[in-house]
């Protein structure tokens, strides 16, 4: 644990986007942790899907499905990969990550920067045992953005165990214009008639991934939306383009902020989709959590598991292990049995 932390120290001392390459090529060696045991109260379902963990790792780490495997060894109860994009392409201009230190939060406008389907295909389909789903975003100067989510479902079905269907990154222009009525019926209608089409064998649930930044009465559109079309659920949320008060000279970068100052939001939002839903769709918390009392809040705000990214950054990918002992002492101290019995107690 000493040498993971000396090694996540001196990566903070990189540019950020230098340290995650970093990151990526020491645990393609099996430099990561390993996890141990999860504790048995731990163990949970996510839309049907069998997890010893509801702590997940949020998609932006593994881009392109490239170190699920040592990331579900460290611990993570499911790894989301992506986003993938049906072709290459080189993202935004650097510099486009930024580490909000005294904030304990980032910034990001990377443009959805990854090596397209063909090459995310092929490694996910090495997947072993482990719970591994993709989210899958449009090119950004697709012609048909919806035409780009079906071609990622049928290109990855029977690869993914489950699929995230991305249209809140604020860095690609115009992307969360799907969230409006009219264009979020199209896009997953669209996907229903595609998923309906292909082969049951592969069937895997699909959640919508959105923004905490919606108007008045879009969590209810979006809810009934995606429960008329079958999704599983939906991942709440993605990074905020608001900006509270923060004390790193770089608050006033364009992208999306994560982190800390990202938790209460995320947490309020959420709560509005649960009361929304009404048990209708498994919900996945994303946005701040740096700690077990964190993903605890989530759950009891009504999410089924929790995902984390940005946290990784400060504290390396043995949070992990600490975040699922603090959540598993949290859940014995207030009485509950499992993770299913405190969802939504708040």
């Amino acid at each position: 644990m000493n040498l993971h932390g000396a090694a996540t120290r001196a990566l903070r001392g990189l540019d950020p986007e230098d340290a995650h390459g970093w990151a990526i090529r020491g645990l393609k060696l099996g430099l990561g942790p390993v996890g141990g045991r999860d504790d048995p109260i731990l163990a949970t379902s996510l839309a049907g899907m069998v997890l010893a963990n509801p702590v997940g790792l949020a998609p932006g780490f593994d881009k392109d499905a490239e170190v699920f495997g040592p990331m579900l060894r460290a611990g993570f109860g499911f790894v989301e990969c992506g986003t993938v994009t049906p072709l290459p392409q080189t993202g935004n201009p650097r510099p486009r990550l930024f580490r909000l230190s005294e904030d304990r939060a980032v910034i990001n406008r990377m443009g959805f920067n990854n090596r397209g389907l063909e090459a995310f295909a092929g490694r996910l389909a090495a997947c072993g045992p482990g719970v591994v789903g993709a989210n899958i975003g449009a090119n950004k100067d697709a012609s048909d953005r919806i035409g780009d989510y079906v071609t990622g479902l049928k290109r990855l079905w029977g690869l993914a165990a489950y699929f995230a269907i991305n249209i809140s990154s604020p860095n690609t222009p115009g992307l969360r214009a799907l969230q409006t009525k009219a264009a979020l019926q199209e896009l997953l209608g669209r996907l229903a008639e595609t998923r309906d089409a292909l082969p049951a064998a592969g069937r895997a649930p699909m959640f919508l991934k959105v923004a905490p930044d919606l108007e008045a009465g879009e969590v209810e559109t979006i809810v009934e939306t995606c429960v008329a079309q079958g999704l599983a659920g939906i991942m709440v949320s993605n990074t905020t383009v608001s900006r509270p008060a923060l004390a790193s000279r770089h608050r006033d970068e364009t992208g999306g902020l994560s982190g800390a100052p990202l938790t209460a939001l995320s947490t309020r939002v959420l709560s509005q989709f649960a009361a929304a839903a009404a048990g209708r769709l498994a919900l996945v918390g994303v946005g701040g959590i740096a700690s077990g009392a964190d993903a605890y809040a989530k759950l009891r705000a009504g999410a089924c598991a929790v995902q984390l990214y940005s946290a990784l950054v400060f504290e390396g990918p043995g949070l992990v292990t600490r975040i699922k002992q603090d959540l598993a002492q949290r859940l014995r101290a207030d009485g509950f049995a499992s993770v299913a019995a405190a969802i939504g107690a708040h």
